[in-house]
């Protein structure tokens, strides 16, 4: 598994052991503070699929895949999108945005001088993708029915991935033939 995905999935194992240490709502409505974590948290999930985006856009360019390269940075300019669509969330509940995209010691190599294959590419994100979704219905199951706004814009969220990754499946399968 690569380091994109690693990180994603500790991201979505923090919001599933912060959803478990206790309820999203106290007695007067949402816990605002809980709930502008899980947002931190997947803003975070959105920024590392910006960088990831735009790490095969430019490998893309070197294998001189331009049409691939293009929905790479068109992929990218959507996850923004949504960065700050949750941004703008965060700070209607009286948050600030944080999201911390770490570079570890093992990102060294991120722009690796020998691209990988353009459909090693295309499944990494096709499975992320999937992996940021799956965070996202647990954070949506969690809301329940008492915070509407950040329940819908989750729902908002999935839907665009969900085509996404119909789009990059259909991709994928095209390249295969």
């Amino acid at each position: 598994m690569n380091d994109f995905l690693n990180e994603v999935t500790k991201l979505r194992n923090r919001i599933h052991t912060y959803i478990d240490e206790a309820p999203l709502v106290d007695s007067q409505g949402v816990n605002h503070e809980r709930v502008i974590f899980l947002l931190n948290q997947a803003l975070t999930t959105e920024l590392l699929c910006v960088r990831r985006y735009k790490e095969h856009f430019f490998e893309a360019e070197k294998l001189n895949e331009h049409v691939a390269a293009e929905d790479f940075l068109v992929r990218a300019g959507e996850e923004a999108e949504q960065v700050d669509m949750i941004a703008a969330r965060i700070q209607q509940l009286g948050g600030d945005p944080v999201g911390k995209v770490e570079i570890s010691s093992s990102d060294s190599d991120t722009f690796p001088s020998t691209p990988r294959r353009l459909e090693t590419l295309m499944r990494e994100d096709l499975i992320a993708e999937w992996v940021a979704v799956g965070g996202y219905l647990e954070i949506i199951e969690a809301l329940g029915s008492d915070d509407p706004i950040t329940r819908r814009l989750f729902e908002r969220i999935i839907a665009r991935e969900e085509q996404l990754a119909n789009n990059m499946r259909a991709s994928l399968f095209a390249l295969a033939s």
